[in-house]
C-alpha cells in the first residue's frame, strides 16, 4: 500500500505572526525542541521559518534579533504538498528544491509538516540519519 504524507507528517505544527520578533521565535523552537515555525498572516501560510534562517538571515547578517520579524527571516517561496498527496512526491520535491521540510496544506490551511527526518524514520530505519532524527534532543 502506498503511503501518503498524513502518515508521517508531524499535525498541529507551530506557527507564528509574521510581526512576531526572531528571538520569540527561537525561543519556541528552544522550548518545544523543533527547528521549524510556520509563518501566517490571517490563518494564511506566508512563510517558513527554520533555524538555519535565523542563522543565516538574521545573525549572520548582523541584524538585530529585537527588532526582526520573521516576515524578514522566513522562507517566502513555498513549496507544499497536501496530507492526501504520496510519500514519494515529498521526497521528490525535497530532493528535486533542496529542501529539509515541507508544509502540509489542505484547503489553504497549513495542517502539518513533513521534515526529512520523519521520512528516514519512517522509510530508512536502518539509516544513521534515521537513528539520529528519532534520538533525543542533545539540548
Amino acid at each position: 500500500m502506498v503511503q501518503q504524507v498524513h502518515d508521517v507528517m508531524t499535525a498541529a505544527p507551530v506557527a507564528v505572526g509574521t510581526l512576531t520578533g526572531v528571538g520569540e521565535v527561537a525561543q519556541r523552537m528552544r522550548d518545544e525542541d523543533i527547528g521549524a515555525v510556520l509563518v501566517t498572516e490571517r490563518d494564511e501560510l506566508r512563510g517558513l521559518v527554520t533555524d538555519r534562517d535565523l542563522a543565516i538571515r538574521v545573525l549572520a547578517e548582523g541584524l538585530d534579533p529585537g527588532c526582526t520579524t520573521v516576515r524578514e527571516a522566513c522562507s517566502p517561496q513555498l513549496v507544499t504538498v497536501a496530507p492526501g498527496d504520496e510519500v514519494g512526491r515529498a521526497v521528490g520535491l525535497m530532493r528535486e528544491h533542496a529542501l529539509r521540510r515541507l508544509p502540509v496544506v489542505e484547503n489553504g490551511e497549513a495542517v502539518g509538516v513533513v521534515a526529512l527526518g520523519d521520512l528516514a524514520v519512517e522509510h530508512d530505519t536502518d539509516s544513521t540519519l534515521s537513528e539520529i532524527s528519532a534520538s533525543s534532543s542533545n539540548t
